[in-house]
Formats: structure tokens, sequence, C-alpha cells
């Protein structure tokens, strides 16, 4: 995959737990631990808008792009 997610980086970062970000972004634990470990296809834009708005961070925070060995 190209897309890692570095969730879990900016979370220490910020001294958040899964569960209280999961309570202030309003979605469920299983769903932000699966963002978290990278075991997602997709986030919805409004699912990233919130997780942003409440760690004061930018996407590009939590998203990078790594180029796959050829």
């Amino acid at each position: 995959m190209a897309i890692i997610l570095r969730l879990d980086r900016v979370m220490a970062d910020r001294k958040i737990s899964l569960n209280e970000l999961a309570e202030k972004v309003g979605i469920a634990n299983v769903n932000l631990s699966n963002i978290k470990t990278g075991k997602v296809s997709a986030i919805r834009f409004s699912t990233l808008n919130a997780i942003c708005d409440v760690l004061d961070c930018q996407p590009g925070d939590i998203l990078e792009f790594q180029r796959d060995k050829k």
C-alpha cells in the first residue's frame, strides 16, 4: 500500500487514547482502531475532518505517501 496511516504517532504526540478520540470524533472504537492500524482501504472525508479537528492537525500529519518499490 502506498498510503501509510500515522494516526498512532499523532495520537501519541497529543497524549490522547483511542477511547477518548473515538468518543470525541463520534465513531466506534473498533472503526477508529482499524484506521489507526491501517486495516482500512478508505476513510470518509467527514471522519478525517473530525479527527483532524480533535487532534488539531492537518491530514498530511496522519497520511503519508510512500512510493511502491519497483
